[in-house]
């Protein structure tokens, strides 16, 4: 199972499980939405924990999924993915550990709440491969400052732990043997809560974003597939990763 979930006092944790480094497959993405979207019934849930089983969060998503013909499909898929975690009726906690990178680092970005280890990494390294993270576009000016946002995305670097709290993208940086603890204890302390009081809460602090970040992330997703993905820059670097050599870039 490459997606796994239980329910507990009021608490889903939903996991994903792709081994060795939760790669984000249009088939693992089509699980974790199927799963989410069964959730949403659940009238007594009040929390729902956003966790990648093993070392890493997650590294990303598949890159040979971003060559034709598959990204026409799968760029969608993704951002509906990432739209069904930003809208999800009760508020959603992402446990993050290890790498959180690309596709990775954009699923956290549409949660309430990130909780992050010490020893975490995060990053959006799309623009290295001649690409672009078309979530985080369409998120993080929300979440943290233009600079940091344009610094995120510019340059591919991936910022620490503490950095993303600093930036206010992440709520709180804990010891890399504490996450599932520190996790739980939050999910606890929203979770003693009315869950028709949480769901208001949710859609209450959503009402000036919840438009603009679907209508964002649709004109971004149609930039993406209409014009950077007619571009030989785009399809040089996807294919450079894959072959891991450097990629030799015409600007055009």
């Amino acid at each position: 199972m490459t997606i796994e979930s239980t329910i507990a006092d009021g608490i889903a944790r939903v996991v994903i499980n792709n081994p060795p480094l939760n790669i984000l497959t249009r088939d693992v993405m089509a699980a974790l939405r199927a799963e989410l979207e069964k959730l949403e019934s659940e009238q007594s849930l009040r929390v729902l924990v956003l966790a990648g089983e093993g070392k890493h969060f997650s590294a990303g998503a598949d890159v040979g999924e971003h060559l034709p013909p598959d990204f026409e499909q799968m760029i969608p898929e993704f951002l509906d993915t990432v739209a069904a975690i930003d809208a999800f009726p009760v508020p959603v906690i992402a446990a993050v550990q290890g790498r959180c990178l690309g596709g990775g680092f954009e699923l956290v970005v549409g949660a309430d709440l990130i909780v992050v280890t010490e020893s975490a990494k995060l990053g959006q390294p799309e623009i290295m491969l001649g690409v672009i993270p078309p979530a985080a576009c369409a998120l993080l000016p929300d979440l943290c400052s233009r600079g940091m946002a344009a610094e995120i995305v510019y340059t591919g670097d991936p910022i620490s732990a503490q950095q993303a709290v600093d930036a206010g993208l992440a709520w709180k940086v804990v010891p890399d043997d504490q996450l599932d603890s520190e996790v739980q204890d939050a999910a606890g302390r929203i979770a003693r809560h009315s869950a028709a009081a949480l769901r208001s809460a949710k859609r209450s602090l959503r009402v000036t974003t919840d438009v603009s970040h679907r209508a964002a992330m649709a004109a971004i997703g149609k930039i993406y597939i209409d014009e950077l993905m007619a571009t030989e820059d785009a399809i040089e670097g996807l294919n450079s990763f894959l072959e891991k050599r450097q990629p030799t870039w015409k600007h055009a």
